[in-house]
This record gives C-alpha cells, structure tokens and sequence, in this order.
C-alpha cells in the first residue's frame, strides 16, 4: 500500500473528531461523547502511524530499532477498548453493569498494551521493519508471542463488537439502526484483517510465505474499515441534527417569495434584525418566519377576502384542488394587500378580512410562498385586488 492508503483514513477520521469537537467541549463529562471522541482519535493515529513514513521516522527519533511497533500495537489495542466501551455506554442498561463491564475492559486491554511492551522489551528485532514486521519476526521468541497477543485482542474486540452491533441493530431502528450495520460492516472488516494477519504469521511458522496477506490486503481490508467506523458512530449522533438542518434549509428556501413579497411594504425597514452570517439553518428560519409573521401584521389590515374569492374560483376552474385554490386564494390576498399597503392606500372598508383567512395565511405560510411563486392567478390578482382597493379607496370618506 502507498502512504496515502495510510494517511487519507487518518484524515478522514480526523475530520470525524472536528464534527464531534464542539459536542466533546460542551458535554466533556458526558461518557458517551468521550468514547466517540477517543475512538475517532484513536483510529485516526493508528493509521498516522502505521505508515510507513511515520514508522520510519519514529524509530529514527527515538533510536530504537522497531520501537513503532509496539507504539502500533498499543494504539490499535486501545482503539479496540475504546470501541468496546463506546458500544456499552452507547447501549446503556444499569449503570452499576455499565461500569462494571466497562472496568473490565479497559483493565483487560491495559494489561494487553502493558504485556506488549514487556514481550517487545524481551525480545530481540534489531533489524527495521516497516511494513512486514509481523511476518519477518513471527518466528523470534517473545516478539513472536506480542504480536500474537496484539491479533487475538484486536480480533476478539472486532468479534464482540459485531456480534454487539449486530443483535442491538435488530432491536432498533432510524438512525441508529443504520449506524449500527454500518459499524457491522466495519468491524467485520477488522476481523478479516486480523485473521489475514494471523494467516500470514501461521504460514510463516509452516515454513510458508504468506506475506501479501499480511502487506497488502490486511492492511487494505483495515483502510476500509475506518470511514465505516467513522460513519457508523457519527451517523445515528450527526444524522438527525443534519436532517434537521436541512429540512429547515428547504423551508426558508421555500419561504423567500412570501419574504420577499412582505418587504415591499417598507423596503427601507427590514422584517426582521440582522443576525450572523454563521448563524444555523434553524436560526435563520426562526428569523425569517418572524418576520414574516410582523410583515402579515403590517398588511393584515388590506386583506380582501373578495380577492381571495376571486383568485380561489379561477384556481379551481384551472383545475387546481380545493386545497390549492384555497392557497392560491390567500396568496393573491396578501399580494394585493402588499401592493395596496406599499401605494399609501386606505385599508380595505367593504369587504372584512375573514380572521380565520388570516389564521390560516400564519400557520401555513409556505403553500402561501410557493402559490406566491408558481401562480399565474396571483401575478394577475396582484394588479386588479390592487385596482379594487383603489376603487374602494376613491369611494372612501376622507
């Protein structure tokens, strides 16, 4: 593999723990951000390094032949803890059983990383090794058993998170679900990674050469597991705050004509304050119905339910249905009210605005915005529920 097999996933992790940053600062104390947090970092930095590149150099640096492999090892051992307890806070259940199945683990995979450093020390591999250190040393007492030791840990942390991920998935739906076989997907990825490994060590004792399964697909098999890790933990946490964003997104979008149409009445005034150019999709929304709520304030008193009478019956003979008549109906109202407000003219006198009409141009201000958009009859509304009102105007008491 090219160091870029290595580095992309490290990246891509690294952009997984920015997403999930802002939430680790603001619920630090909360374990369940914590574990995300720590897995993300923690497989981000085992590719880091596993490079080759970063092999390299570390052993450099620290003038120890090989000194990155128990550093590798170490990190993937605590990357496979960390995920085990990510799923058993992430699941939940009684907090005593959480803690007590989550003390085990990392007492369990603290003694691993500690008996990995003392094999390593035990041991004999002065020759560097940066890419087939598992089978060039397979045979070497003590370095032979520590990486033993490392593929049974990261295999048994792969086959109890996905027996984990794969019965709690048929339990549950949405988001979660979806995460869930994502991270199945992803750890059974792991697995074979591990077992190609361990294949290849096997091989080695047989007097075999087995070293591609070890130097190019294991690790191919590991690149891809990591964005499904990535994902399968930041989907069911990201994907309904996405959801979210992007539902209210389509409605402002969806709410500009209406916006667009209220502004008219006073275009030096604005509907609604300024607020920053950061500001979420849910904030920008809240701003703009606001505004459009004081813009049908403003207006309200121009409301002609005759124009509205009129633009409904020529929907409906354009064979629109009652339902979108009646919002055409009520976008034509506004657009006349709108364009009599901005003209100076008096409110309208002879025909009442129906307050239900007005009821039901608040709470449903987004067929409004679309009718006020598409509709023909409202562009032709526009011009004569204006010309009425001038009428009514003229006829009116001074």
């Amino acid at each position: 593999m090219d160091s870029s097999d290595y580095y992309i996933p490290a990246v891509a992790t690294l952009i997984g723990l920015a997403v999930k940053l802002p939430g680790l600062v603001r619920d630090w104390r909360d374990p369940l951000v914590r574990s995300v947090c720590l897995v993300i970092a923690l497989g981000g930095a085992g590719f880091f390094f596993a490079a080759p590149p970063t092999i390299a150099a570390v052993n450099e640096a620290t003038g120890t032949a090989n000194f990155s492999s128990p550093l590798v090892y170490g990190i993937i051992s605590a990357f496979s803890a960390a995920c085990l307890l990510l799923i058993v806070h992430w699941r939940g259940g009684p907090p005593e059983h959480v803690r007590s199945v989550s003390r085990r683990w990392q007492a369990g995979y603290a003694l691993v990383v500690v008996m990995l450093v003392v094999l390593f020390a035990l041991g004999d591999a002065p020759v560097d090794r940066h890419t087939d250190f598992d089978t060039y040393y397979a045979t070497t007492p003590f370095i032979r058993e520590m990486i033993v030791l490392y593929l049974v840990a990261h295999m048994t942390a792969a086959l109890v998170t996905t027996v984990l991920c794969w019965r709690w998935a048929l339990q549950v739906s949405g988001w979660l679900r979806a995460g869930l076989w994502i991270l199945v997907l992803g750890w059974l990825l792991n697995l074979a990674f591990s077992g190609l490994k361990l294949a290849a060590v096997a091989a080695r004792w047989a007097g075999q050469d087995w070293g591609a399964l070890s130097t190019t697909l294991a690790p191919l098999l590991s690149a891809l597991s990591a964005p499904c890790a990535t994902v399968g933990f930041l989907m069911p946490l990201v994907g309904p705050w996405a959801v979210s964003n992007w539902r209210a997104a389509e409605t402002h979008c969806k709410l500009r004509s209406l916006w667009r149409e209220l502004g008219r009445v006073s275009p030096r005034t604005p509907l609604a304050g300024p607020i920053p150019w950061y500001s979420s999709p849910q904030v920008r929304l809240t701003q703009r119905e606001a505004g459009i709520q004081d813009g049908l304030s403003l207006v309200a008193p121009w409301f002609d339910t005759g124009v509205r009478t009129r633009a409904r019956a020529a929907a409906v003979a354009a064979g629109h249905t009652d339902e979108e008549a009646a919002r055409i109906g009520r976008a034509a109202m506004v657009a006349a009210a709108v364009r009599a407000a901005g003209r100076g003219l008096p409110a309208a006198s002879r025909v009442l605005p129906d307050h239900a009409e007005i009821s039901a141009v608040r709470t449903e201000p987004v067929g409004v915005s679309v009718a006020l958009r598409s509709s023909p009859i409202v562009a032709a509304a526009r011009e004569s529920g204006t010309a009425v009102l001038a009428e009514d105007g003229e006829k009116s008491p001074t």
